[in-house]
């Protein structure tokens, strides 16, 4: 296809119903840190902390911190989508309804659920391509020795996993396990912290409740002022990627994970899109079969800053 059969890539319009489509279903495309990329890859700062010693005597050298300063690598892949659509159909429904807007809606949801699953649950190492990014799941499973100030990471030591089978039961020492292993570290803040959870798990909560008899699952907590589900003070985002599978995909159908941490070693590299283009049914590929091509791309980066900032509850079974 010649460069002149196609439009230019077209921006999606800032706060368009596209990109509302997106953050709706994506958790991660919303909350993470957020690093532009103008670049195929960047490298990002990652530090283990500075010491606080205390007040420093009159005259007395400044004590200097020696902690280490390393980085981790954000790398930008391509992820697009191609759709065919007869020029009859186009043109016959263009008094009722926007076939384009309809495709790039769903698009949309597609991409947003696939992102989360990308980067929060596929259980295999990136290799580029089908799995794109290493998942927060994988990473957390994964023995890590290269962290700042020497700090090793044991793989599976902040994953908590429910019995398997049918008719799993979510206990409240299973949320309060899992909210301990962050509570107990150093990568704890309130400001900062937030739940992402597949939706199985809402009907499990429910039935949980505190030594005292009250619910540690509160739902639909000030709706009126943009509040949400809240488990144990922290709020609880929805996410249908938030399942496990072999390869990253909109339709996962492993085990449900619920995960708490620190959104800002969720990090999220933006290089472009998301973005549109359209060839027509006149030219170039679609001129013989009268078929116009609508084109999808974004270009992502992802990475989990630290393995320590996180810990996930895995449903084995089924409720």
């Amino acid at each position: 296809m010649a460069a002149a059969d196609v439009d230019l890539w077209i921006p999606e319009e800032e706060g368009g119903p596209v990109l509302q489509k997106i953050n709706a279903s994506s958790v991660v495309e919303v909350i993470a840190r957020q690093e532009p990329m103008s670049t195929l890859t960047k490298k990002v700062p990652r530090d283990g902390g500075v010491d606080f010693d205390g007040a420093t005597t009159k005259g007395v050298a400044i004590s200097e911190d020696d902690g280490d300063v390393d980085t981790v690598l954000l790398t930008a892949r391509k992820l697009a989508k191609i759709v065919r659509l007869n020029d009859e159909d186009v043109e016959d429904t263009s008094d009722v309804a926007n076939v384009v807007t309809q495709k790039q809606l769903g698009w949309a949801r597609a991409y947003g659920i696939g992102f989360d699953n990308a980067t929060l649950a596929v259980t295999a190492a990136e290799n580029g391509t089908t799995i794109p990014f290493t998942s927060l799941y994988k990473t957390l499973m994964t023995t890590d020795a290269g962290l700042p100030d020497g700090v090793t990471y044991t793989g599976g030591s902040n994953v908590v996993q429910t019995a398997t089978g049918a008719g799993v039961v979510v206990s409240y020492d299973n949320l309060s396990n899992v909210f301990g292993l962050l509570e107990s570290g150093n990568f704890w803040s309130d400001a900062e912290m937030a739940v992402i959870a597949h939706p199985m798990f809402r009907k499990l909560f429910r039935g949980v409740k505190d030594s005292h008899g009250d619910p540690v699952f509160i739902e639909n907590r000030s709706m009126a002022a943009g509040g949400g589900d809240v488990l144990f003070g922290t709020a609880i985002k929805w996410s249908l990627g938030a399942r496990t599978s072999a390869v990253s995909t909109n339709k996962p159908n492993g085990n449900p994970l619920l995960f708490i941490g620190n959104t800002q070693f969720l990090i999220k590299g933006n290089r472009s899109g998301p973005e549109y283009a359209v060839a027509g049914p006149n030219s170039g590929a679609g001129f013989t079969v009268d078929q116009t091509l609508l084109k999808f791309r974004t270009r992502r980066g992802f990475t989990v800053g630290d393995p320590n900032a996180f810990a996930c509850l895995e449903m084995r079974g089924t409720p």
